[in-house]
């Protein structure tokens, strides 16, 4: 076949399996359910798509499927990558109406946050958002690469089993890896990897002396970084060889990071920062569940789709894993060096029914709801004093308000509902197979009860690799001078115990 007909045949089956419908019957459907100069109608949008190269490609896409559903694309290339679908006022993808009207222009200015569906073919880039002052003075000296001048805070929900590298290792994990790994060590100066095992339990002494290694292995010549990895990723090539035996005691976080180097190795020849896994948290989160990235908080995506929801900002301080511009000072001089991952949550149910899950970050801007309605059900969304915007997930159904607003309810359609409008049923016949689905994003209304938390914040995970809390008898004082490097022993007096200094 011909490109083009190979395309036309892939589309049409698109169609026909997941939309049961023709593409001229699907385009407008809901065209005459609204009036855009009403307040009080629920209005039918076009996102704008982004076909960055670390996206997944053609069909298998869900931000293409949903372009597609949408209207914003005629038909889906099974070579090119989709990436990003937005839904907001951002200049760099506004959002509009099916007529063409940008929705800025019906809200009256611009929603607080930026709506997406992600969908992760290969890693993302290691970056992080700048707080507020920080992006003022970032879009000042180099608007260029800083378009706008407001934080991005940001909140992810899982819709596949989704991979990410978030927030530094703790300190400990990270001296085991330096010792286990000696081209990793070779990418660090001697004062750094000093730093790491001869440093206090004091949290201050920790991220100074996290900062000191993270900055010295950025600032390592590209050229021994470059041989270091090459000497690394063949032992552990070697290593994961079906020949080779797995001594039982080495742990399974051990045996993914190591994977997950090769895996982005691949990805990114030559890069340096293939080696990010030792320095960042490496989690799996699964659908349903979320987390929480404040700003100044180094992550990187590596593989999956979700729901992404974050302050109206397009600003990325990257450092790795990408071909873009990399601004590594910036970066360096911004981190909090905080340890130990975000909070990982399922949602919390909320007013009072657990078909409604929340995802409240502790940031004003935005929140998130998913929204089930099982067959033979319905439900009513909540009320709102806020704009919101919709966009359904899954599933098919139908609609109702005081309007009489009869609106299209398949996966990919996204609507806005203006604040104060009339409260939308959603009700899902029980002939159907599975449910409707939707996530819900709109300015946060449980500030004051969030479910989320930065690594700064968090309490609940200590890492990929805890170590256990050693007991101790209250009563007796502790030393000031305990190494996070150097295991604590208890001496009988007159036993003397050999120490090996660590390799540097």
């Amino acid at each position: 076949f011909g490109h083009k007909t190979l395309k036309s045949i892939i589309n049409n089956e698109y169609n026909s399996r997941y939309l049961n419908n023709t593409p001229s019957s699907i385009t407008m459907a809901s065209v005459h359910t609204y009036d855009k100069s009403s307040q009080r109608h629920v209005l039918p949008l076009r996102p704008t798509i982004k076909d960055y190269a670390w996206g997944i490609r053609g069909l298998d896409s869900r931000v293409a499927r949903f372009a597609l559903e949408s209207g914003v694309i005629d038909e889906v290339d099974p070579d090119s990558p989709y990436a990003e679908l937005w839904l907001g006022t951002h200049p760099s993808g506004p959002t509009t109406l099916r007529d063409g009207t940008t929705l800025e222009s019906v809200v009256g200015g611009q929603l607080p946050f930026l709506f997406k569906i992600l969908s992760a073919g290969k890693a993302l880039s290691i970056q992080a958002h700048p707080c507020k002052d920080g992006a003022k003075r970032l879009h000042l000296e180099n608007p260029t690469n800083y378009g706008d001048d407001n934080h991005k805070p940001e909140l992810a929900v899982a819709l596949t089993p989704f991979e990410a590298m978030c927030g530094f290792r703790r300190l400990e994990e990270i001296a085991i890896l330096i010792k286990k790994h000696p081209e990793f060590a070779a990418c660090i100066s001697n004062e750094a990897k000093l730093a790491i095992f001869l440093c206090s339990r004091d949290e201050d002494d920790k991220k100074k002396a996290l900062r000191m290694l993270f900055q010295s292995f950025m600032s390592c010549p590209v050229e021994t970084s470059q041989v270091q990895l090459k000497k690394l990723l063949k032992r552990l090539q070697k290593e994961q060889s079906v020949d080779h035996v797995h001594p039982h005691e080495e742990p399974p976080w051990e045996r993914k990071c190591a994977r997950a180097i090769l895996r982005l190795a691949q990805q990114f020849p030559g890069d340096s920062g293939a080696m990010a896994p030792f320095l960042l948290n490496y989690l799996l989160i699964a659908p349903g569940e979320s987390f929480y990235m404040a700003a100044n908080e180094p992550h990187a995506y590596v593989a999956g789709e979700i729901i992404e929801c974050m302050a109206c900002s397009d600003n990325v301080v990257r450092a790795g894993l990408t071909p873009k511009f990399k601004d590594v000072d910036n970066l360096v001089n911004m981190l909090t060096y905080s340890m130990g991952g975000p909070t990982i949550n399922a949602g919390t149910p909320a007013y009072g029914d657990d078909r409604i899950m929340r995802y409240t970050p502790p940031t004003r801007e935005f929140e998130v709801m998913i929204i089930t309605c099982n067959p033979g059900e319905d439900i009513t969304l909540p009320a709102l004093s806020v704009p919101a915007i919709f966009v359904v997930l899954e599933g098919s159904g139908n609609t109702d308000n005081e309007e009489g607003q009869r609106l299209v309810m398949r996966p990919g359609r996204s609507y806005y509902m203006p604040e104060h409008c009339p409260e939308l049923t959603l009700a899902v016949n029980d002939s159907k197979r599975g449910p409707l689905r939707i996530a819900l994003a709109h300015e946060n209304q449980h500030l004051d009860e969030p479910t989320l938390s930065c690594a700064e914040d968090s309490k609940q995970w200590g890492g990929e690799f805890a170590l256990p809390t050693p007991t101790s008898n209250p009563g007796t004082p502790r030393s000031p001078n305990k190494y996070v490097g150097v295991r604590e022993l208890n001496l009988k007096p007159g036993v003397t115990v050999p120490f090996k200094v660590p390799k540097l």
